[in-house]
This record gives C-alpha cells, sequence and structure tokens, in this order.
C-alpha cells in the first residue's frame, strides 16, 4: 500500500471512507512521523497527541455511522499557533505568549472542528507573523526540509515545513503581507490566500488588522479547495467578515482554461528577480499557452511602492494591536517590578524580540502628533492608487501571474542582521494583500543549488472572491505538471 503521508488530502478521504484505513491509523502514522523528524525541523511548537487521538476516535465512528458530512472528516491537520484553541497552548511564537492557554477557539479552528478535522499540533512561526524567513520566533528558527541550512520562508514556516516534510497533509496559516504564498514558494507547497474578509479573522491574533488573512498550505490545489470549503463563509464575530455566499469550490476546478486571459505582471520582470526563477516562471506560462490561455502584458505602475507602503500601514497597526501585551492581564509579566510603569516596560522589553520591538517603534512613530500626514496617511493613499491599479488590469485580464519570490530559499542568518533586504523578499507578494485581493503559489519548477534543488512558486491573483477561477487556474495546471508531487529527500 502507498505511504499514508504520500497521499493528497482528497485521496486520504477515499481511503478513509473506502475504509482501507482508519482515522486513528492516520493520526498514529502522523503523529509518529512528527515525532520523529521534527527535532530537527522546529516545525512545531506544541502536539496534541491524546487530543488527536481522542478526535480520530470520534471521526471513525462518525464515518462507520454514515453521520460525517464533510469531505474533512477524521483527516489531520496543523494550527499555525496564531490560532487560539481552546485549552492548548497559543503562543505566536513570542516569550509574550509562552504562558497562554487561549479559553476558546478561532473560528476557523471551531469551523474545521465542527467538520471533523484531526488537529495534531500547533505550528511554530515568525514571533507575532513579523518575519519573511520564521528564523524570529521565541521557540527558534524552522529549518527547510529541502534544505536544512536553508529558511522555509516565513512567517508560515512552521506550518511550510510541516506539509513540505509530510508531517501532515494539511496547514493552516496566515498571509499580511506574502506569509502563506512565500514559505508555500520556498518549500513546494500550494499556498492559497483567500479575499479579505472570505474568512473570519476571529481569534487570529491580530498584527496588522487591515491585512491579516487566513489560508492554508497544502499539496494541491485540489486539497486547498477542500479545506476552504469548511473555513470560508461569514462570521458576525468578526467587522470585517464580508457576508457572501460562499461557492463549492470543488464543483468549479474541472472547468477548461481555453481563452483564459492571463495577465503578466510587467514590473515583475523587472530588476531583482534571479534569471533561473525567471525562466521557471516563463516554462509555466508556456504550460498554459499550451492548454489554450492566452499572454497578455499588464502594468501596475504603483506596484513597487507596495514595500515601502506595507511597512507604514503595517507597523502602524501592530503598534496598535500589540499594545496590548502589557503583563497586565496575560501573558509574560517580569519579576518583582518596582511599580506599574517598570511592569509594563520591563514586560514589553522582556518579551518581545528585536523585529517586534522595530515594527512597534517605527509604526508608533508614523503614527505620532505631526508625522502621521506625512507617514500613515500618504501610505493609505498610496495603498489606494495600489488598488486601482488591480482593478484597472482585471478589466483586461482574468488572473494575473508572476513569480512569488525573486529568489529561492536562502541561508539561515543571511539576512538576519539587514531588514530592508529581508523585507524586499515579499516584493511581488504585498500588493495582494494591500489591495485585499485571493492570490496563492504553487510549485512550478526547482533551481539546482550546488548538490541540492530548492523549490520555486508561480503566484497567481485574481479580482476579489475570484477563489474558485484561482483554484482553478492552479488545478488545471497541476494536472498537467507533476511539481506538486515532489517529497524532499529523507522524507520520503
Amino acid at each position: 500500500m502507498t505511504e499514508l503521508h504520500h497521499l493528497t488530502l482528497a485521496q486520504l478521504n477515499e481511503g478513509l471512507r473506502a475504509r482501507r484505513f482508519s482515522s486513528v491509523e492516520l493520526a498514529r502514522h502522523f503523529l509518529g512521523r512528527i515525532e520523529r523528524l521534527n527535532p530537527a525541523l522546529n516545525a512545531l511548537i506544541t502536539v496534541t497527541g491524546e487530543q488527536a487521538l481522542a478526535q480520530a476516535q470520534r471521526a471513525d465512528e462518525l464515518l462507520a455511522a454514515g453521520e460525517a458530512t464533510s469531505v474533512l472528516a477524521g483527516l489531520p491537520l496543523i494550527h499555525k499557533d496564531i490560532f487560539c484553541t481552546d485549552g492548548v497552548l497559543t503562543t505566536c511564537g513570542s516569550r509574550m505568549l509562552s504562558n497562554f492557554v487561549a479559553p476558546y477557539d478561532a473560528t476557523i479552528v471551531e469551523r474545521l472542528s465542527q467538520a471533523g478535522v484531526v488537529m495534531l499540533g500547533k505550528a511554530n512561526m515568525d514571533e507575532f507573523a513579523m518575519g519573511s524567513s520564521n528564523e524570529t520566533s521565541w521557540y527558534g528558527p524552522v529549518k527547510n526540509p529541502w534544505d536544512l541550512k536553508k529558511v522555509p520562508g516565513g512567517s508560515s514556516g512552521g506550518s511550510a515545513a510541516a506539509v513540505a516534510a509530510r508531517l501532515a497533509p494539511v496547514a493552516t496559516a496566515t498571509d499580511t503581507g506574502g506569509s502563506i504564498r512565500q514559505p508555500a514558494a520556498l518549500t513546494g507547497l500550494t499556498g492559497f490566500k483567500p479575499t479579505y474578509g472570505r474568512v473570519s479573522r476571529y481569534g487570529m491574533i491580530a498584527f496588522a488588522s487591515s491585512l491579516d488573512q487566513a489560508g492554508t498550505l497544502t499539496y494541491t490545489a485540489k486539497d486547498a479547495a477542500m479545506v476552504l470549503r469548511d473555513m470560508a463563509g461569514f462570521d458576525p464575530r468578526d467587522s470585517t467578515s464580508v457576508d457572501t455566499p460562499v461557492p463549492d469550490y470543488l464543483a468549479e476546478l474541472d472547468q477548461p482554461l481555453t481563452g483564459l486571459k492571463i495577465g503578466l505582471v510587467k514590473e515583475f520582470f523587472e530588476g531583482g528577480l534571479e534569471e533561473s526563477t525567471a525562466n521557471l516562471i516563463r516554462e509555466a506560462l508556456r504550460v498554459y499557452e499550451r492548454m489554450g490561455a492566452k499572454l497578455i502584458e499588464v502594468s501596475l505602475p504603483n506596484l513597487p511602492l507596495s514595500v515601502p507602503t506595507y511597512y507604514v500601514v503595517a507597523p502602524a497597526e501592530c503598534s496598535s494591536n500589540l499594545s496590548r501585551f502589557d503583563g497586565v492581564r496575560f501573558g509574560y509579566r517580569c519579576e518583582n517590578p518596582k511599580n506599574l510603569e517598570d511592569m509594563y516596560k520591563r514586560s514589553r522589553g522582556e518579551g518581545f524580540g528585536a523585529e517586534v520591538k522595530r515594527r512597534i517603534m517605527t509604526g508608533t512613530y508614523v503614527l505620532s502628533a505631526g508625522y502621521y500626514d506625512a507617514y500613515y496617511l500618504r501610505a493609505q493613499k498610496v495603498r489606494r492608487l495600489i488598488t486601482d491599479d488591480f482593478a484597472r488590469a482585471f478589466q483586461q485580464v482574468d488572473v494575473l501571474m508572476g513569480p512569488t519570490s525573486p529568489t529561492p530559499a536562502f541561508d539561515i542568518g543571511a539576512k538576519v542582521d539587514d531588514p530592508i533586504t529581508m523585507y524586499l523578499n515579499d516584493i511581488y507578494t504585498i500588493g495582494a494583500n494591500l489591495a485585499g485581493l485571493p492570490a496563492m503559489s504553487v510549485p512550478c519548477g526547482k533551481v539546482t543549488m550546488g548538490d541540492t534543488s530548492l523549490p520555486v512558486g508561480l503566484q497567481i491573483i485574481g479580482p476579489h472572491f475570484a477563489e474558485a477561477k484561482l483554484l482553478n487556474v492552479a488545478h488545471g495546471y497541476q494536472n498537467e505538471t507533476l511539481w506538486h508531487r515532489d517529497i524532499p529527500k529523507g522524507y520520503e
């Protein structure tokens, strides 16, 4: 029999329904891989073995009785440690929350649990989702299973490394400026970020509230469609949740791509893109042409301003959101404070890491009297211009395509002392967040570097609420290619 960790989520669902294996067997298989392989990867912060086996037992009972209504029933999953999970440690990769046990479930945790999903544990991440390499975590850096000397991308690097190493067939993740798509590209996965407001943010610990969006890391677009169907939908507890019907994403996967108009973003192919990565993107586009798609060059003239715009808006919102972590109500508190002011200062000074402090300071500065108009207000105006550029492009084309990341995975430690260079890793992904658009990354080849091969991702961006079209476009490509089937050496 094929090894269970080689099977996609869709194939695991078929096996469960056909009684070829049970949910308990599935959970034990992946928990065994986590125990054996995670120490070298550092992909998980918390493993919930007992809870997983209890959930799997319950799923088996529902399946046997024919009462399992979701295709996800009995399937294992890892949650990014930014989602509150009732009774389970929820740290956000920070010392500040290293003792925080959430008293409730985030909406997506609740919905997936109701669907019968089995939670294996919580994934490591950049502290409060701030980072592009998963090196800012209080729990140490996550390693890329394709090469343990390389980063897996961030901030959802733990989720990406876990799925790429086949410790779970799916993991939840969040994307504020590319933190689903960039790790997906660097680890050879399908990373999906829905439209802002499509998936509830309730119970997702906030970094930048107008940018954060929950999504998935899976092997295939079909797997992403399976999970999104249960995750998405209106939530009255989230004021940014959009009350619009959720389509059946699986039903539209196999639509033909003949006549699809693909926009090639001119700005994506200008300076900064490595030639080996560009060649793989062009080859992927040729695959689409063979399927009957038409390539049209489009320009997003304000897109080069997305990085400076993002690094004003996101720190400003982070400064506001993280002010709640003061050592008073929950989380880390310094020892023996002399007075209230001392407690505030030392709790925050000791509880936050360097990158979080950098962004809080930047955000506080751009929101301060005398600088608000010069920085924050101007950034919001540029954000509007970027959004308008995308809207004009989608009047000509159905989807936009280009690279997800300018380079394959880089060495751990290579950019930690140069924040600006690190920030430029998100240069192709930030625009979709500023505009609130759905976007995804699919593996489209590998670059050989020395004695190792590293994955490269193709980014696909669509108009608001065009998730079904994106998944259809990605699924069509994966029917023609095999890159999504590749498994890192040593994790087969």
